[in-house]
Parts: structure tokens; sequence; C-alpha cells
């Protein structure tokens, strides 16, 4: 009839109080809409019916966002817990449940090299660690006291806090 404002959708003429939402039931009228499993959502109802809750801050995520260990995160909010730098895209860690960025992690969590002092983080070469006496040293840190033999995979002596080879240890 004339002057009733309507609604074309997929070749369908609808008027503008019969085209609503399958949730809420309002009409559509001129605001964006969300097609769902053949049902019409305004975009406030699809978002509470559909989008994913972050982990970080509990609100709809309603484009892009990131999953980590099963959780959906907003780009902005996926952090490092010292720093508070984003860390979407960056390489990270984890550590007792928290996720640090990688500098933060070498200052605030990962434990220091007993032969270099330098921090032990997995990154890099230094995947590999050994652990003596209380201590942890990068593999390629342990070594001899006297001749700086590596000592990672080999038989060694300790004297006096110190770790030798065989050979050297007959000399100390």
């Amino acid at each position: 009839s004339a002057g009733v404002e309507s609604v074309e959708y997929k070749g369908n003429s609808y008027h503008d109080e019969c085209f609503t939402c399958s949730e809420c039931k309002k009409p559509i009228a001129s605001q964006s809409f969300l097609k769902k499993n053949d049902n019409i959502y305004c975009s406030s109802c699809h978002e509470k019916k559909f989008a994913k809750l972050c982990a970080g801050c509990n609100q709809a995520i309603t484009t892009g966002g990131v999953n980590y260990e099963d959780r959906p995160y907003h780009s902005a909010c996926f952090v490092c817990v010292s720093c508070r730098t984003p860390l979407a895209g960056t390489r990270f860690t984890s550590h007792s449940e928290k996720v640090y960025c990688v500098n933060c992690y070498k200052t605030c969590v990962a434990k220091k090299c007993s032969g270099c002092s330098n921090p032990i983080t997995g990154f890099g070469k230094a995947t590999n660690v050994v652990n003596f006496e209380g201590g942890t040293w990068h593999d390629y840190c342990f070594i001899c006291k006297k001749c700086s033999l590596n000592l990672a995979d080999k038989r060694f002596v300790s004297k006096n806090g110190h770790v030798y080879c065989s050979d050297c240890a007959k000399k100390v």
C-alpha cells in the first residue's frame, strides 16, 4: 500500500514492521543485520547470542582476536602479564599459567646460568640445560674450570664448587 516502508531481502519484499530480528523481535528497519541458520539477527542480538567472549575482558569479540590454550582474546587483551605489551604476532612464553613477552621472561622469570649469568630462556641456541648441585647452566657453559672442555655429555668431577674434566681433576 502507498506510504508503507518496505525491505527487500533475497528477492522478497517485507513490510518494515515484518522484517524483524529472530531474537528480540524488533524491526530491523535500516540497521545492519546478520543471518545465521536461516534466521535474521540485529547486530546487538547476534553479538550476544553468537560472539565469543574474551578471556581477558569478558566482552564480545566481534572481529579478529587471538586464541591461546583454547581460550579467545581480543588482540589488545592478550598481553604480557608484566609489561602489558600486546603479544599477538610476537614471540612469547608462558610460566605458571601466565604469559610473558621474551624480554620480561628473561628478566622476571628465567633462571640465570651459573656459568655466564645470562638468563636461560630456551630460545635460540640455549635450548639445552645442565642442572647439577642446585646450579643451572646453558649446556655450552658447563665447561671444565681448567681447560674449558665442554662437559655437558662427558664425565666430570666436582671439586670446591667447580667442575673439571677427568684429566684436569687429577691435576687439581
